[in-house]
Parts: C-alpha cells; structure tokens; sequence
C-alpha cells in the first residue's frame, strides 16, 4: 500500500526540478530566445517567431502536411483542425495542423466530426 505512496511523492518531486536556463522558454511579456536557442531551432527547421498573446519568441517548427485536408488527426503528423466556428460534433473537414505552437481558436476533428473548440492565447 505504501509503494503508490512513495512513487507518486517521486513523480511529484521530479516535476519540481528546475529547468536549465537555456532549455526553457522565454518568460514573460516580448521575451527574446537566446542566441544559442535560436541557432539550435534554425537547425532542427524551426523558426523563431512571436507567438501568443505574450508575443514572446518561440521556436515554431512546421508540419509537412500542414493545411492538407483530413477528418482525423491520424490523417496527419500533428491533429486535424478546424479553425472556423462549428458546433460541437458537426460533420466537418478541417486542415492537418500548421505547426506546433497552436495559438488561436480551434476545434479538433476526430472520425469526421469537431469536437468542442478551445482557444489558446
């Protein structure tokens, strides 16, 4: 009975570590990369761009499959997508996914149908 105990203090204790300086995203209102972070985004071909209601840099990487049409995410690398307004569990086809910072509002598409939209800032 213990042994859940103490695995899930563990888990707890491994999600409070801090994170290196240059491996975590820029914080805080127009936050700047690092020079080291950008290069490293560039070579794995992202792009470093302002995103969010923060417009804080982000390394944004494509999808190569993006705007494809689909009516399911295992159409495609990322999800499938509906950007425009649908009700919940409409038929719809949407757009695999641009890339993979999803800023905006948008509804998933699963075997055909929206499920309930979100909006990301």
């Amino acid at each position: 009975m213990m042994r859940p105990l103490i695995v899930t203090a563990l888990a707890l204790l491994a999600a409070c570590a801090p994170v290196p300086a240059e491996e975590s995203a820029p914080i805080g209102p127009n936050a700047t990369m690092a020079d080291s972070a950008a290069a490293d985004c560039r070579a794995a071909g992202g792009v470093v761009e302002r995103r969010g209601r923060l417009q804080a840099e982000l390394c944004v990487k494509p999808y190569a499959d993006a705007g494809k049409a689909c009516t399911d995410g295992s159409q495609c690398a990322a999800d499938c997508v509906v950007t425009e307004a649908v009700a919940d569990n409409a038929q719809v086809t949407g757009q695999c996914q641009a890339d993979d910072r999803p800023f905006g509002c948008f509804s998933k598409v699963e075997n055909g149908r929206a499920t309930g939209g979100i909006c990301i800032d």
